[in-house]
């Protein structure tokens, strides 16, 4: 199994497995670069996999159903402009002998999933949509803190050497806020000197990792007592002590932070 990012739009990243002239594709907004890698690759594409409905995960998908036929599994309480397979929770599919388990991680959209997989003999696959990102998580554009801190504690219960495929490239701006909610995390401080080298010579800085993002990403650090504690200071008398309005307001405060 050969796990690759394809860059799509400026932020975008389109993930594909390929495995012995097959090939599976995680959320294609964009057609085109799927298209040119399977072209060049001599691949052919028979599973198609969409975490929620946004246009920048979807927009691509009737272009390559049509010219591959291929499968495609979507989450089943989201409205998606094409036929696929619905997928509910614990439900499960296998393509070339790799076996997804579904997660429902709403949040980000009410009926976000995200794919699981044991690969045999390498580090499990999360691919995740807008729900985690390498040091931060997706805005709540329809479900609520609740649900968002609960979808992400589920996903932080992974094995640790999971590999977290993120579709976008936010993880210097978001490491940019996670330092100012904890600015003496020396984990944090290492890994973003990492992925900004990274970034410099061209490279993408995912997948990321469980065991990573549960020492640097302050969304699955909002338990800790120093995020606490910044959290409130941001936040003032409007903070509660509760751990769903600590992160309310945490996710506030990204959505401010420039």
């Amino acid at each position: 199994m050969n796990l690759i990012p394809l860059p799509a739009f400026s932020d975008n990243y389109l993930w594909l497995l390929q495995h012995e002239g097959h090939a599976l594709v995680v959320d294609p907004g964009d057609a085109t670069p799927v298209h040119q890698w399977l072209q060049d690759q001599q691949l052919h594409l028979d599973c198609i996999l969409v975490t929620h409905h946004h246009p920048d995960h979807t927009g691509g998908v009737s272009s390559l159903q049509a010219a591959y036929g291929a499968q495609v599994h979507g989450p089943a309480l989201e409205t998606l402009p094409f036929e696929f397979q619905a997928m509910n929770e614990s439900d499960e599919l296998t393509w070339r002998g790799l076996t997804f388990k579904v997660i429902a991680v709403p949040g980000h959209t009410a009926g976000h999933i995200a794919y699981w997989a044991q690969v045999p003999d390498q580090a499990p696959i999360l691919f995740c949509g807008d729900t985690l990102f390498s040091g931060g998580c997706g805005r709540l554009f329809e479900g609520s803190p609740a649900q968002m801190l609960n979808s992400l504690d589920r996903l932080a219960q992974l094995p640790s050497d999971t590999r977290v495929c993120c579709a976008h490239e936010y993880t210097l701006s978001n490491l940019k806020f996670a330092l100012a909610v904890e600015p003496a995390n020396q984990a944090l401080q290492a890994y973003n000197q990492h992925c900004s080298a990274l970034r410099q010579a061209g490279r993408p800085t995912l997948p990321s990792s469980i065991s990573t993002e549960a020492a640097i990403n302050p969304f699955l650090r909002s338990r800790e007592k120093a995020v606490e504690q910044a959290v409130k200071h941001f936040a003032g008398s409007a903070c509660g002590q509760s751990e769903v309005e600590v992160f309310a307001h945490l996710r506030q405060w990204k959505n401010e932070f420039k």
